[in-house]
């Protein structure tokens, strides 16, 4: 009822600061607690700092109905990167322990608590800060002493909240985290009040933001996975051959053709590093190394183009695996032309082989 008052809407604002903070702090590993609709984590998806994205909730419906909008697109698999990025879904409770959920950097729970029992909070605190233990927790509830300046609001501001905290009840109880678990803690919030009103009132929706000082290890496992892909990267050897290949391939092709273009008397052909076979045109990997800067990126090295080329199927080298082998589609016509123009046609494994003009040895 509130949302029209603010602008951008305030579930927006909520899951800005979140997106501002993983922007700022640049975390591996995050885990969004009551993670809902998976709004959230589908912001959080696009910051190529994230390498591991973890969301649970109690709800498995839920859940099922909105994990496919957190699967690649056509454009991952066709043009992947170098990011790494693996995304998991659970059903389970922030309530309880469980393994799968150590070791992060940041921990989010936006507009959660206030849906748990007294009872539940104490066992949240203790297992978020307590056993979780992330690098840092980002905490989002409703303030109530904003509560007044909503019309039409009597009562709490949702019929399952348990409970909403004034600015002083929130402030109590994350300084009690803190001293038991070893964090620290800063308060700020979003949805400002109009102006005169908010030194008064606070933040619309509260936010602490924790900072864990000690570290500490356990292990149990009570939750179950829904949900789990890993996002196309570089980073995966399959991926990153299969991208090389497909690069090496186009390239190679395209040296090929313009090549045969430019095929005229007295040019260089170590200026193209080209040459024909017969019925296949030979490009030196040293060319595909140098004119090819993706093909670079992707291989490292030379040696390392090589090597990942070897054992490939789609792509023919040379005995020596120095040249990639391009068929010629035109071989007849090519070869009158090749011979005409004065151009020494090359028989793939004879050498040394000489370009015409500069003499250099295009074997080496």
């Amino acid at each position: 009822k509130m949302e029209p008052l603010f602008s951008p809407a305030l579930h927006i604002q909520r899951h800005q600061f979140v997106v501002d903070f993983v922007r700022g702090k640049k975390p591996k590993k995050v885990v969004d607690l009551g993670c809902g609709e998976c709004k959230l984590l589908k912001k959080l998806r696009f910051h190529h700092e994230i390498e591991m994205l973890v969301g649970v909730d109690i709800n498995e419906a839920k859940i099922k109905r909105y994990m496919h909008g957190l699967a690649p697109i056509s454009t991952d698999y066709l043009q992947p990167s170098f990011d790494w990025l693996s995304i998991e879904l659970y059903k389970g409770s922030v309530t309880q322990r469980d393994a799968r959920f150590k070791g992060f950097d940041l921990a989010t729970a936006i507009e959660i608590i206030e849906h748990l029992t007294p009872a539940d909070v104490e066992h949240f605190s203790a297992v978020v800060f307590g056993y979780m233990r992330p690098g840092a927790v980002v905490i989002s509830t409703p303030n109530s002493d904003f509560n007044p300046l909503l019309p039409g609001l009597s009562g709490f501001r949702d019929r399952d909240h348990k409970f909403e905290w004034s600015r002083a009840e929130f402030r109590s109880w994350a300084l009690r985290v803190c001293s038991e678990y070893g964090y620290e803690v800063e308060f700020t919030g979003v949805g400002e009040a109009l102006q005169g009103h908010h030194d008064s009132v606070g933040f619309c929706s509260q936010i602490g933001v924790f900072y864990r000082l000690t570290a500490n290890f356990d292990t149990w496992l009570c939750v179950f996975q829904l949900y789990h892909i890993n996002y196309p990267s570089l980073r995966d050897n399959n991926t990153l051959r299969r991208v090389l290949v497909s690069e090496v391939l186009y390239q190679a092709e395209q040296l090929k053709v313009r090549w045969i273009e430019e095929n005229s008397g007295g040019r260089c052909l170590c200026q193209t590093a080209l040459v024909s076979p017969g019925r296949y045109v030979t490009v030196p990997l040293s060319a595909l190394w140098l004119h090819c800067p993706k093909i670079k990126k992707l291989s490292g090295s030379l040696v390392n183009l090589r090597h990942l080329l070897m054992d490939e199927p789609e792509v023919r080298l040379s005995e020596d695996g120095r040249t990639v082998l391009v068929k010629n589609q035109e071989e007849g016509t090519l070869s009158s032309n090749l011979f005409s123009s004065n151009l020494i046609i090359k028989v793939v494994n004879l050498s040394p082989f000489f370009c015409p003009v500069c003499k250099n040895d295009l074997n080496n």
